[in-house]
């Protein structure tokens, strides 16, 4: 149960800090490009990579990579998780699989939005 605690709070963090971020820049950048979620999850890509090196590098916690990892960077962006399995998938040499999860989030993602919008404008 106190493994929950730190997710929820690296997730609570994370969901709020996103927000401030992407508030401001998007306040300041007044195009059709959603730059405040683009920049949100290039920091949170470059975040999970730091975050999994220090958990490697040193004698971290597994409360460490629940807080950081899994809740602040879950709640910052899922993109950065994404990003991560798909390194791993690289560094495992699973080709195969980084190719189809990588193409297939990104299809069935938009799909899966696309699907949500027809259904929500039949009631």
């Amino acid at each position: 149960m106190k493994e929950l605690l730190y997710v929820f709070l690296g997730g609570g963090l994370g969901s709020s800090l996103r927000y401030i971020i992407t508030l401001f820049i998007n306040e300041e950048n007044n195009t059709s490009i959603p730059w405040g979620t683009f920049a949100v999850n290039l920091m949170g890509c470059f975040l999970i990579g730091l975050f999994y090196h220090f958990f490697n590098q040193s004698a971290m916690t597994t409360k460490f990579f629940l807080l950081s990892i899994t809740g602040f960077c879950g709640g910052f962006t899922t993109f950065s998780t994404f990003a991560w399995e798909n390194v791993q998938l690289l560094k495992n040499g699973l080709f195969l699989p980084f190719i189809l999860y990588s193409i297939g989030s990104l299809l069935f993602g938009v799909l899966g939005v696309l699907l949500g919008i027809y259904l929500a404008k039949q009631f």
